[in-house]
């Protein structure tokens, strides 16, 4: 199996002003991630690789650069999934930890449960040697600005955040496939700006925003999360695939059928068992990027394919 990975970093009304930023950063994500693959690295941890460069940036809704609960906090949620033996790990009300996603894998690997939350979640990243840093220190300022304008219009259900002079974000994930045909993906986010204390997404529930399966392929979405934990998007996608779809048209069929069936928009990126690539959005924009054949192929607008050499 020739290794493949693809990358999103969030569906949504991305203002202009942001598209650059998004561009630049799935780009460093994905080659982060390949060069894992490269190296003859598993899956796992390609897509691990992937997500904490987008955890690092504030481009993404993700990490550092999470929006904020309505008492200005940070609560984060990440989850992973291995293809292999369909093992998950999975995490929710985090608050402390600069990468969500290398807890999640810990809990994947060295846990008897799927998903951990708050305190608990934090013990165990304590347990495993992560150390905590400040709250403020994930705080961007466009994260607090979105939270100010929330609370003054009440705009809810936003995962990316900012008007043209301010900042846009999003969700982030990757899907990828190791040399010996394993599937994995990952996904992170912050939620939504605004949201309830506690409020838990469709990140860490397994189905919704990740799923993977040797035997298919694998999905990470991203969008309005409570719709596309009602419609399990990423378990829609793979079990169109496994009803004969391609992994473009699956991946198309479920987010437009989510999107008829809840009026609001998600997108999600696919890869098949056999490396064949899934792109769509229903939202404005969404950033993507995959390494194919030594190129890094990407986008952000609707039906938009930039083509460059690997470096």
């Amino acid at each position: 199996m020739k290794p493949i990975i693809i990358v999103h970093g969030g569906a949504g009304d991305i203002p202009n002003s942001r598209v650059q930023g998004k561009l630049d950063g799935v780009k460093v994500a994905v080659t982060a991630g390949q060069e894992v693959l490269n190296k003859g690295g598993s899956a796992l941890d390609a897509v691990e690789a992937a997500v904490v460069s987008m955890e690092k940036d504030d481009n993404f809704n993700a990490g550092y650069g999470s929006v904020l609960n309505l008492q200005g906090e940070v609560e984060m949620e990440a989850s992973m999934m291995s293809g292999t033996n369909l093992d998950v790990g999975a995490i929710t009300l985090i608050k402390e930890f600069s990468h969500p996603i290398s807890i999640a894998h810990k809990v994947l690997t060295d846990s008897p449960h799927s998903l951990l939350g708050g305190e608990g979640a934090k013990l165990f990243a304590l347990e495993k040697g992560f150390k905590v840093v400040p709250s403020d220190s994930l705080i961007s300022m466009n994260a607090r600005e979105a939270l100010k304008k929330f609370l003054k219009h009440g705009e809810f259900g936003r995962t990316e955040i900012g008007p043209e002079d301010e900042g846009g974000v999003g969700t982030v994930g990757a899907v990828a496939i190791d040399a010996e045909g394993r599937v994995a993906v990952a996904t992170s986010t912050g939620g939504m700006s605004g949201k309830a204390v506690g409020r838990i997404g469709d990140t860490p529930q397994i189905g919704s925003g990740t799923y993977a399966d040797d035997k298919i392929g694998g999905v990470s979405t991203t969008g309005h999360g409570e719709s596309i934990l009602k419609f399990c998007l990423a378990h829609s996608i793979i079990k169109l695939m496994e009803g004969g779809a391609d992994a473009n048209t699956a991946t198309r069929n479920a987010v437009n059928a989510m999107t008829a069936r809840l009026n609001n928009t998600a997108g999600a990126i696919t890869l098949s068992n056999k490396g064949e690539v899934g792109v769509h959005f229903s939202s404005k924009r969404m950033s993507w990027a995959y390494v194919k054949d030594n190129k890094i192929f990407y986008g952000i607008e609707h039906g938009q394919v930039f083509e460059e050499q690997c470096k």
